[in-house]
C-alpha cells in the first residue's frame, strides 16, 4: 500500500480531485490519499464524494497551537507552505503509517509512482530537483529542490528531519527571498549534506514541470509517453502543472508564462485540462453552493500577459479553449 498526503481549499478542489483520479488510475486499490481540507466547502464536497481511497481531515483537527499562532502572520498561501512538514508528520504519526509521500495538489500522474517509492526503501527521505531550463533558472532564490513529491519513511531519522523542517517553517515561511530562505522550499537546499538518509530522485520523468520541459522531446507511443532527456528515455511519471489558471468561463485555461511546445500542450496539458473541465462541471452540477472558480483577471495575470507580449511576441498563446472538445 502506498500512502500520500496533500492539502487544498476550494480554489484547488478540481485539481486535488484530478490528482486523486490519476493515482487511482495507476495504483488501483493499492493507495490511500490523505487530504487536509483548508476550508469548509472543500471539506463538504470531499465528504459527500466518499471516495474509497481518500481520507479528508478537517483543518481544525489538524492544526495545533504552534500552527495557529504562525497563521496570524501568514497569507493564505504562506500558511499552506508553513503546514507542509506538519501535514506529513501528522499523517505519519496519527495513522501510524510506514511511509507517506507529500504531493502538491497540482501534480498529476501519467504513470505508476510505486517503483520510485520502492527504490527509496534503503533511505529515509526522498526529494526531487527542479532541473531548471537555463532561462528559467531560479536555483539561487527558490532552491535546487522542489516541494512537490517528498517521501518520508517513519524512521527516527526521517522524523528528526520533519521536526527540524516544521520548526523552521513555523519560525519563518514567507513568499519572499531572504538569504537561505524562501517559503518552505529553500530549507531543502542542504538536506543531502545536512542529514543522512536523503535520496535524490534523478529520473527526469519524476518532476517534469513547465520550468524544465523545454529540455525534453517526446518518445514512446500515445499510451506510454516517454521523455527523451540527455540521451536517455524516461517514462513521464508525473507532471507538475504549476501556473495553470482557470479562465473566465468553463473550458478556458491559461497554461502559464513558460514556453510550451505544441506536443507538450497536446500530450501533457490537454488530458489534464479536460479532466479539470469535467470535474468543475460535475462539482458545479452536484453542489449548488459551488461556483466555477474564475481565477482571471488578476494583476499578476495581466502583468504576465504583458511580459509575454514584450518578451516573446506571443501575446496569450498559452491561453487555450477546450470547449470544442468532447469530454
Amino acid at each position: 500500500m502506498y500512502y500520500f498526503c496533500t492539502l487544498f481549499d476550494q480554489q484547488y478542489l478540481s485539481r486535488g480531485l484530478a490528482l486523486y483520479h490519476s493515482l487511482n488510475r495507476h495504483l488501483k486499490s493499492d493507495f490511500h490519499l490523505f487530504v487536509v481540507a483548508f476550508d469548509d466547502l472543500a471539506l463538504q464536497v470531499l465528504r459527500q464524494y466518499q471516495l474509497q481511497h481518500l481520507t479528508v481531515i478537517p483543518l481544525n483537527e489538524f492544526e495545533d497551537e504552534a500552527l495557529r499562532i504562525a497563521k496570524l502572520t501568514r497569507s493564505a498561501g504562506e500558511y499552506c507552505w508553513t503546514c507542509t512538514p506538519s501535514i506529513i508528520r501528522y499523517v505519519l504519526l496519527t495513522y501510524q503509517l510506514p511511509h507517506c509521500t507529500y504531493l502538491d495538489a497540482d501534480v498529476y500522474f501519467f504513470n505508476n509512482p510505486a517503483p520510485y517509492i520502492e527504490t527509496q526503501r534503503t533511505f529515509d527521505v526522498s526529494i526531487t530537483p527542479h532541473r531548471y531550463t537555463k532561462e528559467y533558472d531560479k536555483t539561487e532564490s527558490v532552491g535546487t529542490y522542489c516541494v512537490q513529491f517528498l517521501t518520508f519513511y517513519r524512521t527516527q531519522n526521517a522524523l528528526n528531519i520533519l521536526n527540524w523542517w516544521r520548526n523552521a517553517c513555523i519560525e519563518w515561511c514567507y513568499d519572499r527571498f531572504e538569504p537561505g530562505r524562501f517559503g518552505d522550499q529553500k530549507y531543502l537546499e542542504d538536506w543531502p549534506s545536512r542529514f543522512p538518509g536523503i535520496y535524490v530522485i534523478e529520473d527526469f520523468g519524476v518532476g517534469a514541470a513547465p520550468w524544465n520541459i523545454q529540455q525534453a522531446t517526446p518518445a514512446g507511443d500515445e499510451n506510454a509517453l516517454q521523455l527523451q532527456f540527455d540521451n536517455h528515455q524516461y517514462p513521464l511519471v508525473f507532471y507538475h502543472f504549476h501556473g495553470v489558471r482557470l479562465g473566465p468561463k468553463l473550458g478556458r485555461f491559461d497554461l502559464g508564462e513558460y514556453k510550451l511546445a505544441p506536443w507538450v500542450i497536446e500530450k501533457i496539458y490537454k488530458p489534464y485540462v479536460l479532466e479539470l473541465q469535467k470535474i468543475e462541471h460535475e462539482i458545479s452540477t452536484c453542489f449548488s453552493q459551488y461556483q466555477y472558480h474564475n481565477e482571471w483577471p488578476t494583476m499578476s495575470y495581466l502583468r504576465s500577459v504583458i511580459k509575454r507580449c514584450l518578451r516573446y511576441y506571443r501575446g496569450t498563446s498559452n491561453c487555450i479553449n477546450f470547449n470544442n472538445v468532447v469530454v
